[in-house]
């Protein structure tokens, strides 16, 4: 897996995504992300009780302590999302990693072209680590702490909506993509071959 920093002069722009600016697609997404999101929490609640995470037994410190807990993990996440997906970039070979936030979404991108096993690397490297390792955190917490992991996990799981389309739709592309992720715009470029 290998980046590259020139486009070949036969690759062409066969298909690009803006979540800034496509609302139709960004409702998609962000509708992905609610949906997985309830698919998580509903089912959940019947093995442990979400009551327990405003569960005072403990004394009203403990309960505020979860939730700051949980509100100081849940940005801490979106920020190493972010870091994981430029970690995986640069294990592909990218020099810089630009970071930013729109607002809306926050993002890794880069100035490179991926081909489509490093991009679709890149785009699950982050849903795939912090899934496992907060797997293994939500088996040690206690019953009262584990809404509070499971709920970092939900924003693992269903926050990676645009990471799950980008996969599914690259995946069906050409073998020969190169990807240029920019961070919520992205441009696949394929080879075009010239008619005889």
């Amino acid at each position: 897996m290998k980046a590259v920093s020139q486009l070949p002069d036969s690759f062409r722009e066969i298909y690009a995504i803006d979540l800034q600016k496509d609302k139709k697609l960004s409702l998609l997404v962000n509708g992905l992300a609610i949906l997985i999101g309830v698919l998580l929490a509903v089912p959940m609640h019947f093995v442990v009780s979400i009551g327990t995470l405003f569960d005072m037994s403990q004394g009203v410190g403990a309960y505020f302590l979860r939730f700051g807990v949980l509100l100081v993990t849940i940005i801490a996440y979106m920020v190493l999302h972010e870091l994981v997906h430029g970690a995986a970039m640069k294990l592909c070979g990218t020099k810089r990693v630009k970071y930013g936030f729109t607002g809306q979404y926050a993002f890794a991108g880069s100035e490179d072209y991926y081909d489509k096993a490093s991009y679709i690397f890149i785009a699950l490297a982050p849903v795939v680590l912090w899934g496992v390792v907060l797997l293994i955190v939500q088996c040690f917490v206690p019953v009262s702490w584990f809404w509070v992991v499971y709920l970092v996990q939900i924003t693992n799981l269903s926050g990676a909506a645009g990471d799950y389309f980008v996969t599914l739709r690259f995946s069906r592309l050409p073998k020969d993509i190169l990807v240029r992720d920019y961070g919520v715009s992205m441009c696949v470029y394929s080879c075009v071959k010239e008619e005889k």
